[in-house]
Order: structure tokens, then C-alpha cells, then sequence
């Protein structure tokens, strides 16, 4: 499974290389770029279209894969090497899976490329967003809390949905941000489903985790492309899916249900982030998806961090938080408590120190 796992990354890290550079090339030469104004940082334009990359690497090498193994997983060709064979059935199995993804995927993707052309009401935005959740939730039956009755089951999974995209979304509000923070959560992810003996979900998570670090070759600060709503959507959609689709706990195997927290956990920094803006611009009476420099990144950059160190700052308090949560499902409850209040108290830290000193002047 572990050559599986670096055969994920590597070859979408490559992909992703060369997709990057190809849609940087197109995007300049037509001008979708991302000009400089209003609240943003950069004081020149930086091709879009990372999210073309991002979402056409994610989504490709996961539906070709399963495509190519419910073709042939009773007849495997001849110089298809063993350890793959091993794995087809099961693969072939997600296809139905795999194909409700990417076109959830497809459809947050075209809305972002709208939205980086022209953007698009809230409102709309919001509404296509719980129309893929329910979507996905509904008939292609990824659900969380499945223990649930099945509406409360949706529900709670559209919301949860819904609420990791925005994070994301809200996240990508400086150079190489969302992307490294995903890269550190897929890859949190990866490891908690492959100790669970999953097979997809970790090899979904290296893909992704494999098309991150390729983008984040040109994103991280400086940055000479941007991944837009066409790629943060994207990023939180896959992200929320993958939460949803790595089992936790196992009746029998699993010596507690704790497992369960390891999501809120993983993306504890992302939702840290989302919350604490809010609660920000909701003291200031205004809009709260209205873009500014209120994110936690800005204000770690008000005290004095530099771009690039207040980004690095934020992946290690994400990995903090996100890597200790891997071993949740194995550890006996009272170990497993113990070790989400940790986590809970890394956060709680961070909010201390970031309020201590005053209050930093908001742009």
C-alpha cells in the first residue's frame, strides 16, 4: 500500500506541476488575473487559474483510477503490476463514489470561475453550495453521523459541508495559506484512514495532497498565480469530503467512539479562522462575508510577522492541532480525552496570545 501511497503523490505532484505552469502561461496571455485593490495585498496582477489545475489533477487521476479498475478489475491486463491487482475490486466498487465527487467538484469549480470573472451574489453562491451538499449527501449517500435517522443525517452533512468550503474559501487570503494548510489536513487525513485499513480514502487524500504541493511551488509567497474561488471551493469541498469518508471508529476494533473528533481537530486552524472573523466583523456591524484583513493571518502580519512566517506559523499550528488527532481512534477514551483538550488548548493559546497586547488596528 505504501508504494501505492508514494505513486499518489509523486505522480500528482508532477501532474499538478505541469498543469500549473501551462494555465499560468494561458492565464496571462488572455489577462485572468487578479489585479490589485480593496483589502487585497499584492501591488501587482498575479495570474488566476490555479484552480483550473487544482480541481482538473484532483479530480481526473481519482475518477480515471476507479473507471480503469471497474473496467478491469475481472480481467486485470497482464503488465499491471501485483500490489495494484490487490486493490482493483475495491477500487472499482467506489466508482459510483468517485463520479459523485468530481461532479460536485465540477460544479463548485464552474462557480468559481464565474465568480473570479465576475462575482457573484452570496446569496447564489450559497445556494449552489448546499445544492451540492444535499446533492452529495442524498443520492450518492456520502454521509456523516450515518447512526443518525437519514434527514437528520443530510442535514448535519450539508452543514458540515457547506461550512469546511467557506473555511477554505475564507482561508485563501494570502500567498500559499489555503494550500498548505490543506496540503497538512489531507495528509492528516490520509494517514488516520490508511491505520484504518481504507484503501480510497488515503489514496484520494495523497492525490490531493500531491496536487497541493505541486501548486504551491508557484503560490507560496510570493505568489505568481492564485487558485481563486475556483480553487478554494474546490480544496474545502474535497477537504469536507474526505472528513466525512475516513472511518473513526470501528464497533469492536476501535476501544472508543472518540475517533469521531478527529475532523473538528484536523481543521481546527480553518475553523478557528472562520469563527474568529466572523465574530470580528460582527463587533464592527458589517457584513460578514464581506473580504478584508481581518483573517488570522492579517493579523498576525499587524504583529509583526512577515508574510512568509506568519503562513509557516499557521501550517504549524495546524499540524499542532491536526497530527496528534491521528491517534484518536486507537487510544482508550480517558488517553483520547486527554488528548483533545490538548489540542483544544493549543487553540485556546493561540487565541490568548493573538488578543494579548491590545487590539491591533484593522484595515
Amino acid at each position: 500500500m505504501i508504494y501505492l501511497i508514494v505513486f499518489a503523490v509523486l505522480g500528482s505532484f508532477a501532474l499538478s506541476l505541469i498543469a500549473t505552469i501551462l494555465v499560468r502561461h494561458w492565464a496571462r496571455r488572455i489577462g485572468f488575473v487578479d489585479r490589485p485593490g480593496g483589502h487585497k495585498q499584492h501591488h501587482a496582477p498575479v495570474a488566476l487559474g490555479g484552480g483550473i489545475a487544482i480541481a482538473t489533477c484532483i479530480c481526473l487521476p481519482i475518477l480515471a483510477g476507479t473507471f480503469f479498475a471497474r473496467l478491469f478489475h475481472s480481467a486485470p491486463p497482464v503488465w499491471l503490476p501485483s500490489l495494484i491487482h490487490t486493490h482493483l475490486n475495491g477500487m472499482a466498487s467506489k466508482f459510483p463514489i468517485a463520479l459523485g465527487i468530481v461532479i460536485g467538484a465540477a460544479v463548485l469549480h464552474v462557480m468559481g470561475l464565474i465568480d473570479d470573472r465576475k462575482p457573484l451574489g452570496p446569496g447564489i453562491k450559497f445556494l449552489v453550495e448546499y445544492a451540492v451538499a444535499f446533492g452529495i449527501a442524498g443520492p450518492f449517500g456520502i454521509r456523516a453521523v450515518e447512526f443518525l435517522p437519514a434527514p437528520l443525517s443530510i442535514g448535519l452533512t450539508a452543514i458540515w459541508l457547506v461550512l469546511i468550503i467557506n473555511a477554505f474559501n475564507f482561508l485563501d487570503n494570502m500567498d500559499g495559506l489555503s494550500a498548505g494548510v490543506a496540503a497538512i489536513a489531507a495528509t492528516t487525513l490520509g494517514l488516520a484512514s490508511l491505520m484504518a485499513g481504507q484503501v480510497f480514502v488515503p489514496t484520494m487524500a495523497f492525490v490531493t495532497v500531491g496536487v497541493l504541493l505541486g501548486y504551491l511551488v508557484f503560490n507560496f509567497p510570493p505568489a505568481t498565480i492564485f487558485m481563486g474561488d475556483a480553487g478554494s471551493l474546490v480544496v474545502g469541498y474535497t477537504l469536507g469530503i474526505l472528513t466525512i469518508l475516513t472511518t473513526y471508529y470501528e464497533s469492536g476494533i476501535s476501544p472508543t467512539p472518540l475517533g469521531v473528533l478527529v475532523p473538528p481537530l484536523v481543521l481546527a486552524i480553518p475553523l478557528y479562522d472562520v469563527i474568529s472573523v466572523v465574530i470580528h466583523r460582527a463587533r464592527l456591524h458589517v457584513s460578514p462575508i464581506r473580504g478584508d484583513r481581518r483573517h488570522f493571518s492579517h493579523r498576525l502580519v499587524r504583529r509583526g510577522l512577515s508574510t512568509r512566517w506568519a503562513v509557516l506559523t499557521i501550517y504549524l499550528a495546524t499540524a499542532a492541532t491536526g497530527l496528534p488527532a491521528i491517534l484518536l481512534p486507537i487510544l482508550p477514551w480517558w488517553a483520547a480525552l486527554l488528548l483533545f483538550i490538548q489540542c483544544v488548548c493549543v487553540t485556546l493559546i493561540i487565541s490568548i496570545l493573538e488578543s494579548a497586547g491590545g487590539k491591533s488596528t484593522v484595515e
